[in-house]
């Protein structure tokens, strides 16, 4: 239960457990994002979680850390079933279902995405594979499995402010942009399709974060400077995943009961700032 107490005149709400009682599955939950996650999550008091990966190694070190109250599955977001076993081993193993966290992506600059007139169709159809096609795959097992309980359910899902805030000079990946564009109307619609059916949708937005998919770009001194300014809090810098747990335990929190269809932007300043490109 949500306590209250009275604080330099405000009412404030405070619950130490948010997620107490809640069962979680993380579709790329074995590093970066999803792996910090896992963490606060099972910090919050989450009953359980299921980590996915593709890497078997990652997802051991993973669960070696995590411990008793997490479970993990190898294998391919992109694959039609790979939720759906991330979701039945939740409840076999958890005994139930309540939310799901897809932080499974990442850029397609290696597989031919890049500036449009240099986009290769390979590059196009594997950077949406990875960033919309494995999003809409999981969305539809969680959705699936929210009816078939009669519960509801919250859906929390991975953006980028690159859907609708560009970096010509530095981020020039038009398919990357146009997936996490897709994501965000994708997204709002199936919020308003389910909301009467007690399923909630949302988005969390980071802008540059340290992660395996950021390695190009945090070891780049020019975009280092241009972070400075493009990401000005705390100082002006690249952020960390930790950044975005807080956000992500809301959203899969009874506490965001009646909260759907948002988009939160966890960017640092990016989306209202100039970011001036300093140049020497």
């Amino acid at each position: 239960m949500i306590e209250r107490a009275l604080a330099g005149g405000r009412l404030l709400f405070m619950n130490p457990a948010p997620l107490t009682g809640q069962v979680l599955v993380i579709i790329g939950g074995t590093t970066g994002l999803g792996f910090s996650a896992a963490q606060a999550f099972l910090e919050a008091g989450a009953l359980g979680i299921v980590i996915t990966g593709r890497n078997p190694e990652s997802s051991a070190t993973a669960l070696a850390s995590l411990g008793e109250r997490a479970a993990a599955i190898t294998g391919d977001a992109i694959e039609p079933d790979h939720a759906d076993r991330a979701i039945a081993l939740a409840v076999e193993r958890f005994g139930g279902f309540h939310g799901l966290y897809h932080v499974a992506g990442g850029s397609g600059r290696r597989m031919g995405d890049g500036p449009l007139h240099e986009v290769t169709d390979d590059g196009i159809e594997a950077t949406l594979s990875l960033n919309l096609s494995s999003l809409i795959l999981s969305n539809r097992a969680a959705v699936r499995q929210f009816l078939k309980q009669g519960t509801g359910g919250s859906i929390l899902n991975m953006g980028s402010v690159l859907g609708w805030s560009p970096s010509p000079e530095f981020f020039a990946t038009h398919v990357y942009a146009a997936a996490k564009s897709a994501v965000v109307g994708f997204t709002k619609s199936i919020a308003g399709y389910y909301a009467s059916r007690g399923i909630r949708a949302n988005v969390l937005a980071p802008a540059l974060v340290e992660t395996p998919m950021a390695k190009r770009a945090a070891g780049d001194e020019v975009i280092q400077s241009f972070i400075k300014t493009k990401q000005p809090l705390d100082g002006g810098r690249i952020g960390r995943p930790a950044d975005l747990d807080a956000a992500a335990v809301y959203f899969l929190s009874p506490g965001s009961a009646f909260t759907t269809g948002q988009v939160l932007a966890v960017d640092g300043g990016w989306s209202v700032s100039e970011g001036q490109i300093l140049r020497a």
